[in-house]
């Protein structure tokens, strides 16, 4: 319990303490935000925010679970697990791709950096990188190879248990791919308006946090039953989750509106990469789909507005994502952030929920 509250007062200090002076160095530097011409013109007044305070947030994520690391070892002689690694492997390689991306951004003096197809291969590295990693290490992977539950189903909705065999190892590797592409791009996209992101990721990562803390207290009885959602190291997930927790309330503070810094693709890469890699490690590829909802939302509104211009051409949303087409209609900015901090609160109960009636199904308490 200790470690818990060690990564969160840590993660949730160095956020108060590093976003500030990511402030301080980015106005030095001039490196401020570009708007898209083609957004809400009220945006245009948030021309020169500063931008890349997605560092911040690795950076205390890091520090809270370096922290929390460090105790365990020193109390208890327990190592960091490779799944814990590499899920922050996934948070800092992705977020590296972000940093690029923004200053390129800052230095062009535009609201492009990286090119699309630069992204999506860096991505592809990363998100390739992590799930023969995952394969080769102990990891649990090799015995749980996209072995996909959702709650209340007493039998995985899709199984590749192909471990060792080549065509399993290629279709966890497009399966990881597939996520990490789905999240990183999600999160980003909900990146739009004032403390949107960065509230939201707070419910979605306390919502992995509560479930890697009941995967670890019941890890013995997880083993004894017989289902497979444990990681390697749920205690590590807990963690991670925690810090991000924190880390995303401490820039949430200078990130409310009126925004004083904005986390750039730095941070809402990293955190779409860490998202993805915390649902494979904890085995909820699916039940992530509810616990990410808000994200899933934002994303299919594009998805629906970008389909039906091109088959139609007719626009169903007044713009994509959709927290525009609400700005667009006339609500205010923090009307829209905070209802949309709502709606994402209620998947996170709802995911968790879920999870909690799966663990019962399966064992044995509910039929």
């Amino acid at each position: 319990m200790k470690g818990y509250i060690i990564a969160f007062v840590v993660a949730l200090v160095a956020a108060f303490v590093l976003t500030p002076a990511t402030i301080h160095v980015v106005q030095k530097l001039h490196y401020g935000q570009y708007i898209r011409q083609d957004g809400p013109k009220s945006h245009l007044v948030k021309r020169g925010t500063p931008t890349l305070g997605g560092a911040a947030i690795i950076l205390s994520v890091l520090l809270g679970w370096g922290a929390a690391a460090l105790y365990r070892y020193c109390s208890r002689g327990t190592v960091p697990s490779c799944a814990s690694l590499l899920t922050l492997f996934c948070m800092a390689g992705f977020g590296l791709i972000g940093f690029i991306d923004d200053f390129l951004k800052v230095r062009k003096k535009r609201n492009l950096g990286l090119t699309i197809h630069a992204k999506l291969v860096g991505q592809f590295i990363i998100s390739t990188a992590y799930a023969v990693l995952s394969l080769i290490l102990p990891t649990h992977s090799r015995f749980h190879v996209a072995r996909l539950a959702i709650s209340w189903v007493e039998t995985p909705v899709i199984n590749l248990d192909f471990a060792g065999k080549a065509a399993g190892i290629v279709l966890f590797v497009v399966w990881v791919n597939s996520l990490m592409t789905a999240w990183t791009n999600a999160i980003n996209l909900t990146d739009g308006l004032d403390g949107l992101a960065a509230g939201s990721s707070t419910f979605a990562f306390a919502g992995f946090a509560v479930i890697a803390f009941w995967e670890s207290y019941h890890l013995a009885a997880s083993h004894a039953e017989g289902f497979q959602y444990t990681s390697s190291d749920p205690q590590d997930m807990a963690l991670i989750a925690l810090a991000t927790v924190a880390a995303c309330l401490g820039f949430l503070w200078y990130n409310a509106n009126p925004a004083e810094i904005f986390m750039g693709d730095t941070g809402s890469l990293a955190l779409g990469g860490l998202f993805a890699a915390l649902s494979v490690n904890l085995h909820v590829e699916l039940l992530a789909i509810v616990l990410g909802g808000l994200f899933v939302m934002e994303t299919m509104s594009d998805v629906i507005q970008i389909s039906a211009f091109r088959l139609f051409h007719k626009r169903v949303f007044r713009m994509a994502p959709l927290h525009h087409h609400f700005e667009l209609l006339g609500w205010k900015e923090t009307r829209v952030v905070v209802r949309f901090w709502m709606m994402e609160l209620g998947f996170t109960v709802v995911a968790v929920i879920l999870f909690y009636m799966d663990w019962l199904v399966k064992s044995g308490q509910l039929r």
